[in-house]
């Protein structure tokens, strides 16, 4: 990070901007070689398909990429692409993992996930109303989905559709299943990016996207009909609690942003540094770091020693705690950079949106509350 990515932060923005917007930067690809080269690749990922590491040494890797904001692709272990991988290592077919999941591990290729929906509220996966329907040895796909992240990169080549193969059933979370669509199948259109507090996060994107009468194979189906949802919660678990520790990182270096520009600043006759409610604002922000830092850290452990499912209550606790630490934390850090604080001089603008958004990408708070507080009842209550 320190010799190679921190000194193309700025060369990155530079190609991002003077090329194709949705190509990635011709130094992403360098580095990425070099990191492949040093073995620091798919670090995300556990067991032979990975570098074999468990969540909690995991941890600190992803926070130091957390510091760049698309520092994780260096790596191979960005988003969507690191829940898909984890999707498809998990309930791929061999014929499913030879054609998308080798090259997504090589890093040729980039994915999209297309889950939530402009018409209904996606926060309860069961209002999905995409319509997955059987057509002899072939699924059609008719609806309109939003945010698909990573949609609009030239390099993605598989997007992962969740919608409703059987809408009649009694069972809410029996009635989605999940399809492999490539990218360039006929009746996939791109709406539209989406901006996020006027990012469009090119070169990844997170469209509107329109599914006309989209054929593809009946083996494209993910594990069978009826499994989206269960599907959706094994990825989104790892997901969530990978977006805390790159949270955790992107807080700490807004930490030490600020603190270096409140010790540079002077205003009124004296540094930033020497006014009090400066130094509560450093003070509080490092306690809350280290408070969402050791939260994160435990929810790790306990995916190692327990499993993912038993780990959900504290995945739901790091998802509510770590984003809106980093919004606050960040926020000091825009408070005394003043206006560099927001504009494109720093990365503090962004850091903010990406946090801000997390409190929503995932599922939202009141969700994770909500969870947390049925399984605290179930465990405790007589």
């Amino acid at each position: 990070m320190e010799a190679h990515v921190y000194p193309a932060e700025h060369l990155y923005a530079q190609q991002l901007a003077e090329g194709d917007r949705y190509r990635t930067p011709p130094i992403m690809q360098q580095l990425k070689a070099r990191a492949r080269a040093e073995g620091l690749w798919n670090l995300f990922l556990p067991g032979c398909e990975g570098a074999g590491l468990s969540n909690a040494e995991y941890a600190p890797l992803a926070e130091e990429m957390g510091r760049v904001l698309w520092a994780s692709e260096v790596f191979n272990c960005s988003a969507p692409d690191t829940g898909n991988m984890e999707i498809l290592s998990l309930y791929g077919t061999p014929e499913q993992k030879a054609q998308w999941l080798q090259p997504l591990l090589a890093g040729e290729i980039r994915s999209a996930f297309s889950m939530t929906e402009p018409q209904v509220a996606s926060s309860d996966a069961t209002n999905i109303q995409c319509q997955i329907r059987r057509d002899g040895d072939h699924y059609v796909i008719n609806g309109r989905k939003w945010f698909t992240s990573g949609a609009m990169n030239a390099d993605c080549q598989l997007l992962i559709v969740m919608g409703k193969t059987d809408p009649d059933n009694p069972d809410r979370y029996r009635q989605q299943s999940m399809l492999l669509v490539p990218r360039d199948t006929p009746g996939v259109t791109i709406v539209r990016d989406l901006h996020a507090f006027g990012y469009d996060h090119a070169p990844v994107g997170h469209p509107e996207v329109l599914y006309e009468n989209v054929r593809v194979p009946a083996d494209n189906m993910l594990l069978g009909e009826g499994r989206g949802f269960e599907i959706a919660q094994g990825r989104l678990g790892p997901g969530r609690i990978h977006h805390c520790m790159r949270l955790v990182g992107c807080a700490q270096r807004a930490l030490e942003m600020l603190c270096r520009r409140a010790d540079d600043r002077v205003a009124f006759g004296q540094r930033l540094s020497e006014q009090g409610a400066v130094r509560e604002d450093i003070a509080d922000a490092f306690c809350e770091i280290q408070q969402a830092r050791l939260l994160t850290l435990e929810a790790a452990r306990k995916m190692d020693a327990e499993g993912n499912k038993a780990a959900r209550d504290l995945i739901a606790a790091a998802k509510i705690v770590v984003p809106a630490m980093a919004c606050r934390v960040i926020d000091r850090a825009i408070q005394v950079h003043g206006a560099a604080g927001v504009c494109q001089d720093t990365f503090l603008p962004e850091a903010y949106v990406y946090a801000r958004y997390i409190r929503i990408g995932d599922g939202p708070d009141q969700v994770h509350r909500a969870s947390l507080a049925r399984q605290l009842l179930r465990r405790y209550s007589a």
